[in-house]
């Protein structure tokens, strides 16, 4: 039986990166990006799969109908929203035509793509989507002085992971599986078309990031960080979500009584 996957900004980086593993695999494949020539090129040289390309930009309401219709009319197996852009700067300083692009493509194109796909996956009783994220996600608490400030692009991941815990609850016991792909600093042109040079800065290959994104579905995460050893501080997270959440009450908190 064929097993179709379709990868959001599969020109490149974590996204190529996919594209390939899972050609290997045996996937035939939808692949989207901006960059045309690109995704001939990748289709030219993977002959032993069907490859679909679609040329789509994802910061438009155009391009993410596009996927969107391919999503609710193809029977996938699995879905990578992976398609990004950084723009890392303090919201004052972001030109609005940025934070449109970045909450766009990061927010809204995995939202309406996964929607589109997630109710033929139920009703197919298989499937899986994977949203790339990055732990960045959990930097918020951080002062300045540890990690600059870049509330738009730590607020669209921190949307993904929320997102995805929740979808991956709403699908349990229909045979789809949900999973927020959570990776540190990765090797890819990712940060160079930012003008950042991240060289000095150890950093993952984006084959290990799409190993652990994988395994991690094998293994059932809903939360993978491919960096973290030690899984029981992500588990650590969680609880400590959930006891905020099960501790709210109707009463004000003492702390917000005046005295």
């Amino acid at each position: 039986m064929s097993r179709l996957a379709l990868v959001t900004g599969a020109t490149s980086g974590i996204g190529r990166a996919f594209a390939e593993r899972l050609a290997a695999d045996g996937y035939d494949l939808v692949i989207v990006g901006r960059r045309r020539e690109r995704l001939e090129e990748f289709a030219a040289a993977h002959p032993e799969v069907e490859v679909r390309t679609v040329a789509a930009d994802l910061s438009t309401g155009e391009g993410i109908d596009t996927v969107a219709e391919i999503c609710a009319g193809e029977p996938l197996t699995l879905l990578v929203n992976n398609a990004g852009v950084a723009h890392y700067m303090p919201l004052a300083d972001l030109p609005a035509d940025k934070a449109r692009e970045l909450v766009t493509v990061k927010v809204l194109a995995p939202t309406m793509i996964s929607r589109a796909a997630v109710a033929g996956m139920r009703d197919r009783g298989q499937g899986a989507i994977i949203n790339v994220a990055g732990m960045i996600a959990f930097s918020g608490p951080a002062p300045h002085s540890q990690m600059p400030r870049r509330a738009v692009y730590a607020g669209t991941l921190a949307h993904l992971v929320a997102m995805s815990q929740c979808l991956s609850a709403e699908l349990e016991g229909t045979g789809v599986k949900v999973e927020v792909l959570c990776p540190g600093v990765v090797a890819t042109e990712f940060h160079e078309r930012q003008g950042l040079d991240m060289s000095a800065v150890p950093r993952m290959t984006a084959d290990d990031v799409v190993t652990a994104g994988l395994r991690g579905l094998e293994l059932g995460e809903v939360v993978c960080a491919p960096g973290v050893e030690n899984a029981g501080l992500l588990y650590s997270v969680f609880e400590a979500d959930l006891a905020a959440f099960k501790a709210q009450s109707p009463d004000l908190a003492t702390r917000y009584r005046t005295s």
